[in-house]
Order: C-alpha cells, then sequence, then structure tokens
C-alpha cells in the first residue's frame, strides 16, 4: 500500500458488452491540476478508448487469426519447407 498519494480516477461503464462491467482511467496530474480540459472532454476520451478497446479485441486484436491457430501454423511450416527443399534439389 502506498500512503500520501491520491489520484483522481473515471471509471465508464462500457454499453452492450458482457466482457466487461467496468472500466477505469487514472488520470495525469497535469489533466487535474489546470490542464484547460473539460470534464466532459475527459469522459468523451475515456469512453474513446474503452470503446477502441473493445472494438480491437472484437476484431481478434493484433494477431491475425491465420496464425493464432497452432495447425495452421505447422501446416504452412512443413509446406514452406518442403517447397524450400525441392527448389534447392531441382537447381542444385
Amino acid at each position: 500500500m502506498v500512503k500520501g498519494i491520491s489520484r483522481q480516477v473515471i471509471v465508464v461503464r462500457p454499453p452492450d458488452t458482457e466482457l466487461f462491467e467496468q472500466a477505469i482511467f487514472i488520470l495525469r496530474d497535469k489533466a487535474v491540476d489546470g490542464g484547460g480540459v473539460t470534464d466532459e472532454e475527459l469522459l468523451r476520451q475515456a469512453r474513446r478508448a474503452a470503446d477502441g478497446y473493445l472494438r480491437s479485441r472484437a476484431r481478434g486484436g493484433r494477431r491475425s487469426r491465420f496464425f493464432s491457430r497452432p495447425a495452421l501454423c505447422v501446416l504452412f511450416g512443413a509446406l514452406s519447407t518442403a517447397i524450400l527443399w525441392a527448389l534447392s534439389v531441382l537447381l542444385f
């Protein structure tokens, strides 16, 4: 436990999702101490970040779906090895 530090947070409850109950954003000190950012802008940015995360996870995240399946990776590796072996035998 850290003593003597107080942080301000924004809690966003994403609509229409079964994955998350709420998202918690910890504000930077400059946003709180006269950063010229309104409460509405803080909420808008927090909702945009939460929505962007949910959309990226719905598309499968950063990884390609093809390479996330181990059987397809093994098949692709075996096929590329066979092609390279055949080319080396034919050319040399």
